[in-house]
């Protein structure tokens, strides 16, 4: 749920490389420069385009997934997309339970981003029955899945979820019984 506060506020995203980098120029404690780098926060990745199928007549849509770890692509075993991602506008005559993704959806939109990605939160979600999406590195086909721990305006919307390599992800697959493949040893 979205609430329209008056307020002022910074573009922090415009300059947050130049904010990071200028941080090594300011005499303050090394804790607190890690801790401004933490909360500015610098992504570094790369986009990886999954192939999205309906399973009545193999039509395929694009979906493309920001993600920082394409290392781990071997261990995505499901897609999560966002509530209001347009994907599901784009399949809809495709989706065998688009009752009970409607219902999911509009309970979604009764929470706020915060609640949503609270890490403590039981992880709630449903699979979009009726499509299926590509690994693109194994060509696998994985379910697609509507979760509101995934949000709209970060990244494009939609994750290509890694369970072994990421708590959430975990936490999801272990929940609804999908596979965990461990990719990459820790060091």
């Amino acid at each position: 749920m979205h609430k329209d506060m008056e307020q002022w506020f910074f573009k922090i995203t415009e300059y947050a490389d130049r904010l990071i980098d200028d941080l090594n120029t300011v005499d303050w404690p090394e804790a607190t420069k890690q801790q401004q780098r933490n909360w500015i926060g610098r992504s570094e990745g790369a986009r990886v385009k999954f192939e999205v199928k309906n399973e009545k007549n193999n039509q395929r849509i694009d979906l493309d997934v920001y993600t920082t770890r394409p290392d781990t692509l071997f261990g995505a075993t499901f897609m999560v997309i966002a509530p209001e991602h347009s994907l599901l506008t784009k399949v809809i005559e495709y989706i065998t339970n688009s009752e009970e993704v409607s219902e999911y959806i509009s309970a979604s939109k009764n929470k706020t981003d915060l609640e949503r990605t609270d890490l403590n939160k039981n992880k709630t979600g449903i699979e979009v029955l009726g499509i299926k999406a590509i690994n693109p590195v194994n060509n696998k086909e994985i379910p697609v899945f509507v979760a509101d721990y995934v949000l709209m305006n970060y990244g494009t919307g939609a994750i290509m979820a890694v369970p072994a390599h990421d708590q959430r992800d975990n936490d999801f697959a272990k929940k609804y019984d999908l596979p965990i493949i461990d990719v990459v040893e820790a060091n």
